[in-house]
């Protein structure tokens, strides 16, 4: 998606504009109506915000296991009153 602004608007809004470049949407700033120039992430920012994300992920992934950490693994076997089918039976109507 290409985001065309005016020099006005570009310099109101240029943390935003910076953000959506980096994201890899194309910045083009108009001046009198005619493409001016071009917002471009160089490629050390690129790798930045790529491991930026990467560690949010990885750390957003850990959070259940360090929330369960305690809970023996027992607890997260098939209860040994159920048969398979009633346990995804149970799973079917908790989680649709």
């Amino acid at each position: 998606m290409t985001i065309h602004v005016n020099v006005g608007e570009a310099k109101t809004r240029l943390s935003e504009l910076l953000t959506a470049a980096a994201r890899g949407e194309e910045v083009v700033v108009d001046k009198a109506g005619v493409p001016f120039a071009t917002l471009v992430p160089r490629p050390e920012a690129l790798a930045l915000e790529r491991e930026a994300r990467a560690a949010k992920r990885k750390a957003a992934f850990g959070c259940p296991a360090e929330k369960y950490k305690d809970y023996p693994p027992e607890a997260f076997e098939i209860p040994p009153s159920m048969t398979d089918e009633e346990y995804v039976e149970r799973v079917k109507r908790k989680f649709g």
